[in-house]
């Protein structure tokens, strides 16, 4: 038997290696085609990128052509340099260095020599462009934003760099992808697919035909067309009631989890990361580290979620039975929870249901609600586990999975976590009391806070937000039409909904912000606010916090709105909130009072305070100066209004 073995495995090995060698010799050319190489010229043709709309079919990303000089180093010889550069309006110096980095990448490959000429710049090049050899134009398309908003839904198109053409093979040096936003989450699908085309060439480097005739050419297919789900009327007016201020807007669709509008302020235009200045303008963005513009608030900046976060402390304990509806706390305008301290409270004090507890922010019924809630259960670790475990059920604590490539986690604390923090001590609820009323070490970020209010709205249960509404030719990912129950039952929502419509009621902290004709329910917000300011721990003025949505009954819109340094919540979000909200049932606004003061209303003199001493010395010499200039002018002004004055007095005397 092992005679036989051993020379019937030789025959089958030897078998194999010669069919496969017939196979790829004979009958598959594609080995050859890369053995040929040096002979043959590639061509690629880059399609078109889908084009994006919103949600009431608006055109709000088009595209249009560009155009790149590409070279291939080994091929460039005896050009007029001088003529070459003023052509581009480029120094020599520059053309070395350009020529440098693409000889290093590859002398016998095409580099991206310069990138994104307009029309004007591609028409003036092609004209000489026979007497500089080794160059060529490459034509792709860029993108044609039609509004000047929405830059951190979009993204930018940027250039494949080296780790991006080694990690996947479909990029070559120049070629563009999409980066942040639905561009980069959505890129394969956007980009389509680049047409190839191989050329033979003779030994004197000319083209003469079709490789194979066009055996192996491909063609191009274009990107597919996406529809958001953001109302384009809706951002824009988010972006502008934003302006001059810091912190996210993010409005959802209770029904559905699409986003109707995600807001960071500040952003930028997004036309201005196209063309030959994208380079430039994106390092002047991503430099400004301290308005950060490139950084989107309502996905990435984790806040304590303030007094909104009160509505979950009390469905927990409706839903752990250590409280229900009718149950009261005696409040003296704040509650003492340990010797020496005592948590202030805003609302009228004495005996304090839950309905009242909610539209007059009540510390002192939440905080007791929280205790009784983790001190349930005799290990106090295994109650703020079973506390933590409902939270995670709105979907806090984690990812939620939408579909934009950034975002962060927030922050739901454990038992673990105090296990850790308060070791070898007995510590119990009110340890850990400022959990209670979103302070802590609570923290959500803005779409969070905006999914919980939405979860609220359909009283128990959200879909995963998301920014994709439809994609040409395709039906939206599953994991965006599943829905997501909560461990509250339905029944303990309708109480917490009717303390939060009163919240607009005369005595509610937002009395005076409703609009006629809407029903909302919603929950104000402050958060204590603290950062290193010169490389001390300052306490700053705090954040403004709203969350709304509306109507009561058959919600269409949850919102959540964060003011950075915006002192309370009913100051700042609570106005834009309301404005955000007639500007989507209605479009149109009755309150005019709030449009006016949060269009032209400013809070740059707080951020000032966070930029380093010198700077601020700066600014507040500036801003003196301008103040006298204006003391001044206003002198001027009001002399030369009483000398009119007194003339036609005396006029109508005489």
């Amino acid at each position: 038997m092992r005679k036989v073995l051993l020379p019937a495995l030789v025959i089958i090995t030897a078998s194999l290696l010669l069919i496969r060698l017939f196979y790829l010799q004979v009958i598959d050319d594609s080995f050859k085609l890369q053995s040929e190489n040096n002979a043959i010229k590639i061509n690629y043709t880059y399609p078109e990128r889908g084009y994006l709309y919103d949600r009431n079919g608006k055109l709000l990303v088009a595209n249009q052509p560009s155009y790149d000089i590409m070279v291939v180093p080994r091929h460039v010889k005896n050009i007029d340099t001088v003529q070459f550069c003023k052509l581009l309006n480029i120094t020599k110096e520059e053309f070395i260095k350009k020529i440098e980095k693409a000889r290093i990448y590859s002398p016998m490959l095409p580099s991206v020599f310069l990138s994104q000429l307009n029309k004007l710049e591609y028409a003036a090049f092609q004209e000489k462009l026979r007497r500089f050899e080794g160059f060529y134009i490459q034509k792709r398309s860029l993108r044609d934003y039609q509004v000047n908003y929405a830059a951190n839904v979009f993204g930018f198109i940027t250039q494949a760099n080296e780790a991006v053409v080694n990690k996947n093979p479909y990029y070559k040096g120049g070629d563009l992808l999409g980066k942040q936003g639905v561009e980069e989450e959505y890129e394969e699908i956007l980009r389509g697919q680049k047409g190839v085309k191989y050329i033979l060439r003779d030994k004197f480097n000319r083209e003469i035909g079709s490789y194979k005739e066009g055996k192996f050419d491909t063609i191009a297919k274009q990107g597919k067309d996406i529809t958001l789900t953001i109302d384009a009327e809706l951002q824009k007016y988010g972006e502008e009631l934003m302006i001059n201020k810091r912190g996210g807007i993010v409005a959802i669709e209770p029904r559905t989890g699409e986003i109707l509008a995600l807001v960071t302020a500040p952003s930028y235009d997004p036309s201005s990361l196209v063309g030959r200045q994208r380079s430039k303008n994106y390092s002047k963005l991503y430099r400004d580290s301290i308005a950060k513009p490139l950084y989107d608030r309502g996905l990435l900046a984790e806040y304590p979620p303030g007094s909104p976060f009160k509505i979950l402390t009390g469905l927990i304990a409706l839903q752990e039975g250590v409280i229900t509806d009718s149950t009261s706390f005696y409040c003296r305008h704040g509650f003492s929870y340990a010797r020496g301290r005592f948590m202030k409270c805003h609302c009228s004090g004495g005996a304090v249901q839950l309905h009242r507890a909610i539209y007059q922010s009540c510390n002192t019924y939440f905080s007791n609600s929280y205790i009784k809630t983790v001190n349930k259960y005799k290990d106090r670790s295994y109650g703020v586990d079973v506390w933590a475990k409902h939270l995670k059920s709105f979907g806090l604590g984690d990812f939620m999975g939408y579909d934009l490539p950034t975002g962060r986690k927030g922050n739901i604390p454990t038992g673990k976590t105090y296990d850790k923090a308060y070791a070898g001590w007995k510590w119990d609820g009110k340890t850990i009391l400022s959990n209670a009323i979103g302070q802590g070490e609570v923290l959500m970020t803005p779409i969070q806070l905006a999914n919980f209010m939405a979860t609220i709205a359909n009283r128990g249960y959200y879909y995963t937000p998301h920014i994709v509404k439809k994609i040409e030719g395709n039906i939206i990912d599953k994991r965006f039409r599943t829905k997501h129950t909560t461990s509250i039952d339905r029944k303990y929502f309708d109480p917490i909904v009717e303390g939060m419509n009163a919240v607009y009621e005369r005595g509610g902290t937002a009395g005076g912000l409703g609009a006629v004709g809407i029903e909302i329910c919603g929950k104000t917000g402050t958060a204590e606010n603290f950062a290193k300011v010169n490389g001390r721990r300052v306490k700053l003025q705090d954040h403004s916090i709203f969350v709304a949505f509306a109507p009561k009954d058959n919600p269409k819109i949850a919102i959540a709105v964060f003011v950075e340094n915006g002192y309370w919540g009913a100051r700042w979000a609570g106005p834009i909130t309301t404005l955000m909200i007639e500007k989507y049932l209605n479009k149109k606004i009755t309150r005019v009072d709030f449009e006016k003061r949060m269009l032209n209303g400013s809070l740059k003199s707080q951020y000032d305070k966070l930029l380093p001493k010198k700077q601020q010395d700066s600014i507040f010499k500036r801003r003196d100066s301008l103040a006298l200039v204006k003391r001044k002018l206003d002198s001027i002004t009001k002399q030369k209004n009483a000398k009119k004055g007194a003339l036609k007095d005396s006029t109508k005397a005489n």
